[in-house]
């Protein structure tokens, strides 16, 4: 199986390591395209990587082609993909907005996969789903679900509204996350902690409260019960966040993601 990516920035440089690292690839060395003369000399000195700089050396060679690139870029960059392709190859596109109806009628393919991955994939613990054209095989979606595993976990999901939907829940999410973290450093710090004893305070305990999720099969809300007493400290904040209508703002802020990746895929 030879792999190339298109476009080595955040997510298409993470995926490339991951897959490069992994078994799926027989040996083969992975492939990877971009036009940034720095960021290729960067990558030459990478044992695990073919580098190249003109598609022509690559694309065709490739049976499976992870497109990584701006949106913005995504006409430019179809145009001169067009007349290197063949129907046999799969096309999995990491591009936030673009339909996959846009990607088939844009190269003239069928077998296309649009996902949507999130920003911890680079330290392996990523989230992906993903949805496919009709034209891909179960064993081609399973070899798809592989690789997007090497950078954490993936989901097939039923359609491209599901992957606006994960866009504001994974892919937007991580970015909840450390709003919250930075609110409570903020608060650590006013109540008198050092810089890093804020940090570990609050990554500790993320961690923690993360670990207990994960490892159980109880739901937050019975996890907060059991943190809670009545008339505790706990409960005191918890009343609060209730009073100042925290949690319909998280979902509104969720819906808010995922309303504007729907804008953006039409």
């Amino acid at each position: 199986m030879k792999v190339l990516v298109i476009g080595a920035g955040n997510m298409g440089l993470t995926y490339a390591e991951g897959m490069a690292d992994s078994p799926l690839l027989n040996r083969r060395k992975l492939m990877i395209f971009d036009v940034s003369d720095e960021k290729i000399s960067s990558l030459e000195k990478v044992d695990k990587f073919d580098v190249y700089r003109n598609l022509e050396d690559c694309l065709p060679k490739a049976d499976i082609v992870f497109v990584a690139v701006k949106p913005y870029h995504s006409d430019e960059l179809f145009q001169e993909m067009k007349n290197m392709i063949n129907s046999d190859q799969i096309f999995i596109s990491l591009m936030a907005g673009v339909t996959i109806e846009t990607i088939q009628n844009s190269l003239d393919i069928k077998k296309v996969v649009r996902a949507m991955p999130n920003l911890p994939a680079k330290v392996g613990m990523g989230m992906t789903s993903f949805t496919a054209a009709k034209e891909l095989s179960r064993v081609e979606l399973l070899m798809v679900r592989n690789l997007l595993d090497t950078t954490g976990e993936a989901i097939h999901v039923a359609n491209e509204n599901f992957i606006n939907a994960s866009t504001g829940i994974s892919g937007s999410g991580p970015a909840y996350v450390f709003y919250f973290m930075q609110s409570m450093l903020e608060a650590a710090l006013k109540m008198g902690f050092s810089q890093n004893d804020s940090k570990i305070l609050v990554t500790q305990t993320f961690e923690g409260a993360v670990r207990l999720f994960t490892e159980s099969d109880l739901s937050p809300n019975s996890w907060m019960k059991m943190v809670a007493s009545k008339g505790g400290t706990t409960q005191a904040a918890l009343d609060s966040m209730e009073d100042n209508n925290v949690k319909e703002l998280i979902k509104e802020a969720a819906y808010a993601a995922f309303n504007r990746a729907t804008e953006l895929g039409k």
